[in-house]
């Protein structure tokens, strides 16, 4: 029994081995025993002896030059690695001081860790990618690690990716913001939206002119002159917020600057909606039935979207000579704007259409007519870019908001920023010899 216990042992050591060496390429290295030891837990982990091939020399971490041992430790130094079906597996390994002529005597380096971690590069790397898919405190509980290693590890391998990444052939891009919690806290946001590579570029706290200045400046660092990467940039997605059409003018004089259908869609639904208010507090005043009552949805969606009962009610509310009906078919009346090919034909149009709302004597549309003449030409640059929608930055800013949520408990603007990159970086990883995720 106790030779088949240890044949059986031998026989598992040398399996794990092979698993190792599979899944690793540790030049200059080699795996020895494999053992299970107990953790300060009372819990069963593996451990892996890692010894440095006969002759070999370490690496200076300095200047990566290879120089001979000055002494090595006397205790070995512990590395969490990818646990093996669900047991703590760690890499056991005395270190050894080299002594470089440059630098003089240094710890060496070795290629499973950096610096003083104690996490190996793939465990960080496989923590990283599973806080892709679950939030950290439950990478966390499924790993048997801390938030704070997963977080460490989502931020190693965004500072790699960013150092990394390729910022060529920038062509299209999306300006926006979103609230990031209650009050006046926004953060500005710079998305690249060419149709090979969408991805988020960079992040800056606050919604000010100066905050976008900052983002242009990263953009193009290490880029002079006519180099610069924000003078290729073609196309330019944003709202109608002054500043950020400031900046825009300034940075990338070459390109289109684009206002789409939905952030137009967007202050007109706010007019409508500002004059369905104004009619109900008028009907209530004068004691009139109050037959706008739960309607606020009704002259908001688009008819396509209405239930039955609501496409009900909105026929016979068009019956009632009402404001906020004149000025949800003035908004209906507008969708046509969008069906032309010509800006040439579109802008008639859009001039008529200002003409006749403006006739309508209704404030909150005068008020919607003024910013559309104010920005009529970035306008019409749409049907110059051949329809080219930020409705994207819609849908990059939701998954901003709900990868927020998902890093829920680190609320300082560092942490925040590696999630969002993290997420929606399309950032580039290091490359091992296996994947484990």
């Amino acid at each position: 029994m106790f030779l088949r216990n240890t044949f059986l042992y031998s026989l598992t050591e040398m399996l794990v081995q092979t698993i190792l060496n599979f899944v690793t390429d540790y030049k200059s290295f080699v795996f020895t025993h494999v053992f299970f030891d107990t953790n300060e837990d009372d819990s069963k982990c593996l451990v892996a002896e890692i010894i440095p091939r006969k002759h070999s020399q370490g690496i200076c971490p300095e200047c990566k030059r290879r120089c001979p041992t000055y002494d090595t430790a006397d205790t070995p130094r512990f590395f969490e690695f990818v646990p093996l079906w669900n047991i703590a597996f760690y890499f056991s390994y005395h270190m050894r001081r080299v002594t470089c002529p440059e630098h003089g005597v240094v710890t060496e380096e070795v290629p499973w860790c950096e610096g003083k971690h104690t996490q190996t590069v793939e465990y960080r790397q496989f923590l990283a990618n599973w806080a892709r898919r679950l939030s950290w405190s439950e990478t966390a509980a499924c790993f048997g690690t801390s938030p704070g290693k997963v977080f460490r590890s989502v931020k190693w391998i965004v500072e790699w990716g960013l150092k990394n990444r390729d910022l060529s052939g920038i062509t299209k891009i999306g300006v926006d913001e979103i609230q990031r919690s209650k009050g006046h806290n926004y953060m500005t946001l710079l998305y690249q939206l060419d149709d090979n590579n969408k991805r988020l570029l960079d992040i800056e706290s606050k919604r000010e002119e100066a905050s976008l200045e900052q983002i242009f400046d990263r953009l193009d660092e290490g880029t002079t002159g006519a180099e610069k990467r924000s003078l290729g940039i073609e196309f330019v997605c944003s709202d109608m917020w002054n500043p950020y059409l400031n900046v825009i003018e300034r940075r990338c004089p070459n390109a289109l600057n684009i206002l789409d259908r939905f952030h137009v869609k967007s202050h007109l639904t706010k007019a409508v909606n500002e004059v369905r208010k104004e009619d109900v507090a008028k009907l209530k005043k004068e004691g009139r039935e109050a037959v706008l009552s739960k309607s606020k949805y009704i002259f908001l969606k688009n008819p396509e979207n209405l239930t039955e009962n609501q496409a009900i009610k909105l026929s016979e509310l068009l019956g009632y000579n009402l404001r906020v009906v004149r000025a949800y078919l003035m908004k209906e009346d507008f969708e046509w704007f969008w069906e032309y090919k010509s800006p040439y034909w579109a802008g008639r149009f859009l001039d008529e259409w200002c003409v006749r709302t403006m006739r309508s004597k209704i404030e909150p549309m005068k008020r919607f007519v003024g910013t559309i003449r104010n920005h009529r030409e970035l306008l019409l640059n749409w049907f110059k870019s051949q329809g080219l929608s930020s409705g994207i930055v819609e849908g990059f800013n939701n998954r901003v908001k709900l990868t927020v949520r998902k890093g829920y408990g680190y609320g300082s603007d560092e942490s925040l920023n590696i999630t969002l990159f993290h997420a929606l970086g399309k950032l580039p990883e290091p490359k091992f010899t296996h994947r484990f995720w």
